[in-house]
């Protein structure tokens, strides 16, 4: 843990952490997968800090209707879903609310995923070791199924590394990876954005300039 009560902006959360997987510096078979928006200001940090190539993982929390900002669910790119059981039970949500809701995201998950994939191929993922990044886990949802998604690529190890979460969502997440970084784990969690000074909503220009920015890293490195 760091002696910390907010993180300054996304920029700090992610030298922090990188300072956490500095380990990984470096490595031939490291990659950073930040889950878009958020995580990549994020992931674009710890990926510069380490030598590390970024790229993202694309997830879509499945918002309950009516509260869109409460997570019944996610998914992500290769038809991954995953639903909170407990969530969709307590309020009573239909397959075929669901479904819509989910039908609606995935337009909008391949909407960002060509936006931001212009001109760049998909990493090769099996037998590497995946950091997967975001901002923070409030019900972890979106990094659930990011797992999952990463998972089916067989790489050697997952980790997640996030600047903050709330403790519930971790220990869900434990089973099934190899490692999880988190700097702060509050007794009460509020909201991800609570726990910065500095949480304005990330762009997709920002998301595409950063990925430029770590492919032209990347280039510079390799030339070396």
């Amino acid at each position: 843990m760091v002696d910390l009560t907010r993180f300054k902006n996304r920029i700090q959360a992610g030298e922090l952490l990188a300072d956490r997987l500095s380990e990984y510096a470096r490595s031939k078979e490291a990659i950073v997968l930040a889950l878009p928006r958020g995580g990549v200001p994020v992931g674009a940090v710890i990926a510069k800090i380490l030598e590390l190539p970024l790229d993202i993982l694309m997830v879509r929390k499945l918002g309950l209707p009516g509260s869109e900002e409460f997570a019944m669910g996610a998914i992500a790119s290769g038809d991954v879903r995953y639903l909170q059981d407990d969530v969709v039970d307590y309020y009573r949500i239909s397959d075929q609310v669901i479904d819509t809701v989910a039908q609606r995201e995935l337009l909008e998950l391949e909407r960002r995923e060509k936006l931001y994939r212009t001109g760049r191929h998909a990493p090769q993922l099996q037998g590497r070791v995946l950091i997967l990044v975001d901002d923070g886990l409030a019900t972890g949802s979106t990094m659930k199924v990011a797992v999952m998604a990463a998972r089916k690529a067989k790489p050697a190890r997952v980790i997640v590394a996030v600047p903050v979460a709330a403790a519930d969502s971790l220990e869900k997440l434990r089973p099934d990876v190899d490692d999880i970084i988190c700097l702060m784990v509050p007794d009460l969690f509020y909201a991800v954005g609570a726990w910065y000074e500095n949480f304005g909503q990330t762009s997709d220009e920002e998301v595409i300039r950063l990925l430029d920015d770590a492919e032209n890293d990347a280039n510079e490195r390799a030339q070396k």
